[in-house]
């Protein structure tokens, strides 16, 4: 095993190996109307979204060229690299604000 994969603790191979037989299916409750008309929230007529608030200051998709090495040291730093890559950035625009300096 990897370091990047995780031992789940279940047996996969049973679990794939199962088939549903019919009484199985029996356990199963039926769904009604009633069941879906609670899936939606409305406060009076309009539907609330669900799910994550959108954000005030989104991030936005870019295209970047990096030097390999560069790219190469962060993706070593574990998962969330692009992350840290941007906090590096907001640092560094950081400290010129403050300096007053725009490059």
């Amino acid at each position: 095993m990897t370091g990047k994969k995780r031992a789940l603790g279940s047996d996969l191979k049973k679990v794939d190996a199962h088939i549903i037989s019919p009484e199985e299916y029996d356990e199963i409750p039926e769904l009604t109307d009633e069941d879906f008309a609670r899936g939606d929230l409305y406060h009076g007529d309009k539907l609330i979204s669900r799910g994550r608030p959108k954000s005030d200051d989104p991030k936005q998709l870019v295209s970047l060229r990096l030097d390999a090495e560069v790219l190469r040291w962060f993706k070593s730093t574990g998962p969330g690299y692009q992350a840290r890559m941007g906090e590096v950035l907001k640092s560094h625009m950081s400290r010129k604000k403050s300096v007053g300096k725009k490059a």
